[in-house]
């Protein structure tokens, strides 16, 4: 909606294929009053890239992964580095503060401020150049690791280190941070890396920070000069000269120390009489300078690996036997996992057979890995590991050597931590102290103290991962919005950091100070080190205006809270849908944490979520950003509501419901059911306009569309149909509307006179569900079910008395009239249900609407919760039960490229189409794609198409990437935009169709 002091997307920078700028799109991705009029303007004068100062875009940079918000100025997205130097010297000019940020996945809090931010990510994420010789690459600061290591992995190279968020995160960040990984044992931090950078510095000046010698260093140094990096140089030199000493006295000896300025490297550095200026840079967190470019040196990636899970009975004895592994194995990486994850992961269904694998009486297990040179050096390896350990503190162990094997342990590695991000409740598991480290021959002592503390506070929290460097990750469970929580949280921290200098740790061993533990610098490294601190901070930005207040400032941890005591939440409406977690929808509307993990790209990522940002590389886009406006609306801290229709357009309508974000967001954010919500609560206060009532109603609509046949198929080709569709209905003229059949799926059924397999020889029966668009648009997927199942020995009935299952009603917000059709699906199943028949759907969407979203509309009630137990798609049931056995297929010379729905992915149930066809004898290549983009009626609305095309085109380069001779896929809507890729490309067949076909049926 460009109605604000804000570029509409014909004014924005050249973006390939911005969805937005697409005439008829009514979005523009910001929204609300605008800040600072005449400072956008100004800005606006001076670079290329884009200025947002809306109340929208501020609100959706006030947060990262953190505990913390603040609300920064405005926001800049940069095109060039002369972008960022013209914001630089505005802002120094008006002592402006200014923040660089990458992907907003910072754990301590150092991507907020109250600031003008700099979002590296949308305009300045390349990589320049790579010399694979040299082993060496130049890249943007806002290009994303993952991404960059796709690159680089023909030429068998990557950037070594491997922060969990990796897939998010981005070079800049990396730097800002000194991150690092799971196998810091091998490759330390990303200082190690940085060869050189192109930086901005606070009065605006570019230059190139890399190695020079001690000789150049003092000669270009004069802390008296006009010239800003002459002072630099000065107070560098005055350190090395001045502060050796002091230095190393105070720093800890550790792998994983990230805690204030980067000095220790420094000092080391100038014993061979030079420095490095740009790694100096790295863990300054953009309070020195900020980086636009960077050279850095790369790793050949790893031949092979091989893992062992070492178990134990109890956390100290497995942190006892760190030490010893990590001096004698040199492992690549050592992880651990806690009985607080073990036991959190075994109640769910994901992970309960992987720790089931687990030796009884497994409290704790350490993950080693290592690298090796072939499969033998690395059973080597692991052979003379469990020889060493197992039968000392270890009693027992699993080792893996090939791919999958290794990936199972590993998820077992990462399976708890989702859970215990998933906490609806007003406590919550916050970063606040999580990556604390020791030298490994302090662990065991270090974590038992550390378990007092817990216990002294009245909390506990899970002990996890890195112990290989002593850098165990832990959060408590606290709640911030009671006083006696942010009490609770900063005496917990107090007590740690008593314990990190008495055990010779550090307070931050990967994710850096930020406004969690900047207050603690000061007593990790005493006054004259914090001191020292300070004076180069200041050298580097005379009027402390970049990222203020972190690392050696003022900020305080028990400040700008994301969850204080004085935050409030009101929705605004009654929620209609009922939410069984704690603290109901509103704990919804708060889960998100910031993690950023639906910014991630399909080709690196995977999975589902989150379609939209995908296709945009928008921030609003991404089930982060959505959460985060919901919740900030709902707090008071947005200057709209959630149900205004300039919120519900921008934000809400360009959610296209996927339910990606329910499995792939690790918090597990419900976001499709959030914006179920928020639409009822809109349709409720300022109606619904015609479109939105006739796609709410398409099941009836198709219902006539049939009896008309043929000619309602033929109105749409008269010359001139679809752009009058447009103009008065808002249905895009690019789409064809669905074929309908005179004889409906049902009237098939009937006429071939019902069961064709006696009660007497069936081995089940099934009520085949007549979802609206098999009956009516796609029958002969329905006769294919009904074929394939009475060959498996099912007994079939189309069941009576049930109506549409109220998925187009529900996909747009229209709750009352869903509820009403799934209270009458429901009395007429549930009957059937008690009687021994299962249901069965054709349409994925439609059988995940009784499975799951009927719960949400009727409650758990025992005959809805009766019905979605006993309810499955079609593949689904076929392949639960072992049902393809009893069918003699023809084994097909075909292979078929399969993409499944995003709702069954979201509930799990996707991968029993590729086990069907698979065996019914094709070649399957399961696509790991995300939602098609048609979604419903979504890629219908003329407003839309351009983002639901956008979104089609990365399933479409998957399907034209993959071998298959043909791609099939079960959902309506991922056929129908499957079929207008291209001129040529036919309408894809249902997966049913295909099994029937191999069954000769």
């Amino acid at each position: 909606m460009a109605t604000h002091d804000t570029p509409a997307a014909d004014e924005r920078p050249d973006r390939d294929d911005d969805p937005a700028a697409d005439p008829r799109a009514d979005y523009d991705y910001v929204g609300g009053g605008v800040a600072d009029a005449e400072l956008v303007g100004d800005l606006r004068d001076r670079i290329d890239g884009e200025v947002r100062f809306d109340s929208y875009s501020r609100q959706l940079y006030a947060t990262d992964a953190s505990a913390y918000e603040v609300t920064p100025i405005g926001v800049v997205l940069p095109a060039s580095t002369a972008d960022v130097a013209a914001v630089v010297e505005y802002c120094a000019d008006r002592e402006i503060p200014v923040l660089p940020r990458g992907g907003g996945t910072s754990l301590a809090g150092q991507a907020v401020n109250e600031a003008v931010v700099l979002d590296f990510t949308t305009h300045m994420g390349e990589l320049v150049e790579v010399d694979p010789d040299d082993r060496r690459a130049r890249m943007q600061a806002g290009a994303v690791l993952a991404e960059l290591n796709d690159e680089l992995a023909p030429h068998g190279l990557k950037f070594a280190p491997d922060p969990a968020a990796g897939n998010r995160s981005t070079v800049g960040g990396a730097i800002g941070n000194n991150s690092t990984g799971a196998h810091s044992l091998k490759y330390g931090k990303t200082d190690a890396y940085v060869e050189s950078c192109e930086v901005v510095l606070a009065d605006g000046t570019v230059t190139t920070f890399g190695e020079v010698s001690l000789d150049e260093l003092r000669a270009r140094a004069d802390p008296a000069a006009e010239d800003l990096q002459a002072r630099i140089y000065a107070e560098v030199a005055r350190i090395v000269d001045e502060e050796a000493e002091a230095v190393r006295d105070v720093y800890p000896q550790l792998k994983r120390n990230v805690s204030g300025y980067n000095l220790d490297r420094l000092i080391a550095e100038a014993e061979d009489g030079s420095v490095n200026l740009a790694r100096l840079l790295a863990g300054s967190e953009g309070t020195l300078g900020i980086v636009t470019e960077a050279t850095v040196s790369l790793e050949p990636v790893p031949e092979t690996k091989a893992v062992a899970l070492l178990t134990y009975p109890d956390l100290l004895d497995a942190m006892a036997d760190v030490d010893d592994i990590v001096r004698d194995h040199d492992p690549a990486a050592v992880e651990a996992i806690d009985d607080v994850l073990l036991d959190l992961a075994r109640d769910t269904e994901e992970f309960a057979d992987v720790v089931g694998m687990l030796p009884s009486g497994t409290e704790t297990a350490l993950l080693v890995e290592f690298y090796a040179e072939d499969d033998a050096h690395g059973r080597e390896q692991v052979a003379d590991l469990l020889d060493d350990r197992v039968g000392d503190r270890a009693f027992d162990a699993l080792e893996a050597h090939d791919a999958d094997e290794r990936a199972q342990l590993w998820k077992l590695r990462k399976s708890g931590m989702p859970i215990l991000l998933s906490r609806t409740s007003d406590a919550k598991h916050i970063s606040f102290i999580e990556d604390t480290a020791v030298p490994t021959e302090n662990l065991a002592d270090y974590v038992a103290e550390f378990q007092r503390v817990l216990e002294d506070n009245d909390t506990f929290a899970s002990f996890y991962a890195h112990a290989g460097p002593g850098c165990m990750h832990m959060r408590p469970l606290v709640d911030t919005k009671s006083p006696a929580g942010v009490n609770q949280m900063e005496s917990i921290s107090d007590a740690v950091t008593d314990l990190v200098v008495e055990y010779g740790g550090s307070v931050s061993g990967e994710h850096g100070d930020g406004r969690a533990r900047t207050q603690w610098n000061r007593k990790l490294y005493g006054d004259h080190v914090w001191g020292v601190f300070r004076d180069l901070k200041t050298a580097f930005d005379p009027d402390w205006l970049l990222n203020p207040g972190q690392v050696c400032g003022d900020v305080d941890m028990t400040e700008n809270l994301r969850f204080d005591p004085d935050y409030e939440f009101e929705a605004g409406f009654d929620p209609a849908l009922d939410w069984a977690n704690e603290n109901g929808f509103q704990g919804m509307a708060e889960l998100c944490h910031g993690c950023g993990g639906c910014r991630g790209e399909q080709e690196t990522t995977g999975g589902v979520m989150c379609p939209t940002y995908r296709a945009a590389d928008e921030e609003s886009l991404s089930t982060r950003g959505r959460a985060n406006m919901l919740r900030q609306a709902m707090s008071g801290d947005l200057d709209q509501d959630s149900t205004d229709t300039e919120f519900v357009a921008e934000v809400m309508d360009l959610c296209i419901g996927c339910k990606g974000c329910k499995r792939d967001c690790p918090s597990e954010v419900d976001m499709a059911k959030l914006k179920a919500e928020v639409e009822h609560a809109h349709h409720e206060e300022h109606g619904a306009d015609l479109r939105e009532r006739l796609f709410s109603e398409v099941d009836r609509l198709n219902a006539v569309g049939s009896a008309l046949a043929p000619l309602s198929n033929w109105a749409e080709k008269l010359p001139g149909a679809r752009t009058l569709l447009e103009k008065t209905v808002g249905i895009a003229r690019e789409r064809e509307l669905p074929t309908f059949h005179r004889e409906s799926f049902v009237d098939w059924f009937e006429a071939r006179g019902g069961p064709r397999v006696s009660a007497a020889d069936a081995v089940r029966k099934v009520a085949l569900f007549p979802d609206a668009y098999t009956n009516y648009n796609h029958p002969e997927a329905g006769k294919a079910a009904v074929r394939v199942l009475e060959a498996a020995g099912v007994r079939v009935r189309i069941p009576a008395d049930v109506t549409s299952t109220g998925r187009p009603a529900h996909s747009k917000g229209f709750l009352d009239k869903s509820r009403e059709r799934a209270a009458q699906n429901v009395d007429a199943l549930a009957p059937k249900v008690e009687d021994g028949w299962e249901v069965v759907l054709v349409e994925p969407s439609d059988a995940v609407m009784l499975q799951s979203d009927y719960l949400d509309l009727l409650g758990e009630t025992t005959d809805a919760e009766r019905v979605a137990r006993n309810t499955y798609g079609v593949l689904e049931y076929l392949d639960r039960f072992d049902l393809t056995d009893a069918v003699a297929f023809d084994a097909p010379d075909e292979s078929v490229t399969y993409h499944g729905h995003c709702h069954q992915k979201a509930t799990k149930k996707d991968h029993h189409a590729a086990a069907v066809l698979d065996a019914a004898g094709y070649e399957v290549d399961p696509l790991d794609s995300g939602c098609c983009g048609m979604a419903g009626s979504f890629g219908y609305e003329a407003e839309h198409y351009s983002m639901s095309r956008a979104i089609g085109e990365i399933l479409f380069e998957q399907v034209e990437a993959s071998d298959g001779d043909v791609v099939v896929a079960p959902g309506a809507s991922c056929r129908t935009q499957l079929g207008d890729r291209d001129g040529d490309a036919p309408e894809p067949p249902h997966p049913i169709e295909k099994v029937a076909d191999a069954a000769g049926r």
